[in-house]
């Protein structure tokens, strides 16, 4: 098997990663960035191929992506990209207004000026994804300024389940979103940031909610996404591979 690490997707930061940690990334990108349909089939066979490892870091790779719930094992079946029904994406989004609305409050009691910087680095890093076009990076961020933000409440039950709706909202906006919202998102981020560093908590849950329903006020829940042929959607992995492989 090649190494991969000529690979290294756009987010990817550190040269330390590992094979599993790449493949994660490059998978979650295309999922992200609309490139992978939902209910498409993760054959572990196609992306060993694909990605020139073996079956064990592939299936570690979906394992992890599973926990975040965007990827789907089913027993005996394989693994395959999240589709929340309607319905499921209604749910997700009803419980992501509760917790961020409790996280923003606490979020104002216990900012701190270490954390506000913190916060301040993701919504710039976002935004710049964002300019150079590299939307899967900008919805991450954008994900993880709301964990962010988790973090700065200083409630761990509450982060635990932060992680989990970020994570399934995040699918959903990049399978469902019509258009981008890069200078909205950036701008509502920085008035909570504002808010929030003013410690003004009726001004950050009343901006938490405005930006709640603009996120589900751009969603088509009945879109459908573009592919779901695993070797078209990682073209380019295989093209950075070939001068790689054996004639």
């Amino acid at each position: 098997m090649s190494s991969l690490s000529h690979l290294e997707p756009r987010a990817v930061k550190s040269s330390a990663k590992t094979q599993d940690d790449i493949v994660y990334e490059y998978i979650f990108d295309a999922i992200l960035e609309q490139r992978l349909a939902p209910g498409t089939k993760l054959s572990e066979e196609a992306l060993g191929e694909i990605f020139g490892v073996s079956r064990t870091i592939i299936r570690r790779a979906l394992l992890r992506l599973s926990h975040e719930q965007v990827v789907s094992i089913r027993p005996n079946r394989g693994a395959v990209v999240a589709a929340p029904s309607v319905e499921e994406a209604k749910q997700i989004f009803a419980a992501r207004r509760v917790v961020e609305l409790a996280v923003i409050e606490l979020a104002v009691k216990h900012v701190t000026p270490h954390s506000l910087a913190r916060i301040r680095a993701m919504v710039h890093a976002e935004q710049e994804a964002f300019d150079r076009g590299d939307i899967g990076s900008a919805i991450r961020l954008s994900g993880e300024f709301h964990l962010g933000l988790a973090k700065m409440a200083r409630n761990q039950p509450l982060l635990n389940f932060q992680r989990s709706v970020v994570s399934q909202t995040s699918l959903i906006i990049a399978q469902y979103e019509v258009g981008h919202q890069a200078q909205c998102s950036f701008n509502e981020h920085q008035g909570l940031l504002l808010a929030i560093e003013a410690g003004d908590p009726a001004r950050a849950v009343a901006m938490m909610k405005e930006h709640l329903d603009h996120i589900e006020g751009k969603l088509n829940l009945e879109a459908e996404s573009a592919s779901t042929d695993l070797h078209v959607v990682f073209s380019d992995v295989i093209k950075k591979q070939a001068p790689t492989r054996p004639n």
